[in-house]
């Protein structure tokens, strides 16, 4: 699985990094198919704007892709929100490809 991460008017440090890795990562554990997740991490620079850290991240799982958004007034809680988040619907993905499966989990071969 690849993990990629970038930021956009913010400088991406390897505490940031590590932090995106550990919470992300644990959403692997839920679905063996994961392909690969992108994280874009963005700062909004007006100061109107409440929360203005925003943490985009699309997953590609078996050819379809999972995008979701969050924003908080902190890069750490936008990261949080975004990890439990996804992790919500890579389950619901999960759960609705078993039932089209038959009861069949995905991970496990069909046995004959």
């Amino acid at each position: 699985m690849k993990n990629h991460v970038t930021g956009k008017n913010v400088e991406i440090t390897d505490a940031i990094k590590s932090y995106v890795k550990e919470k992300l990562g644990k959403v692997a554990g839920h679905h063996g198919q994961i392909q690969s997740i992108e994280t874009l991490l963005s700062v909004i620079k007006n100061p109107s704007v409440a929360d203005s850290h925003v943490a985009e991240v699309s997953c590609q799982i078996s050819g379809d892709i999972i995008r979701v958004e969050e924003k908080a007034e902190s890069m750490y809680a936008s990261i949080d929100l975004v990890a439990d988040k996804l992790e919500r619907q890579v389950i619901k993905y999960k759960e609705k490809h078993q039932k089209q499966s038959g009861g069949q989990s995905i991970r496990t071969p069909i046995e004959e």
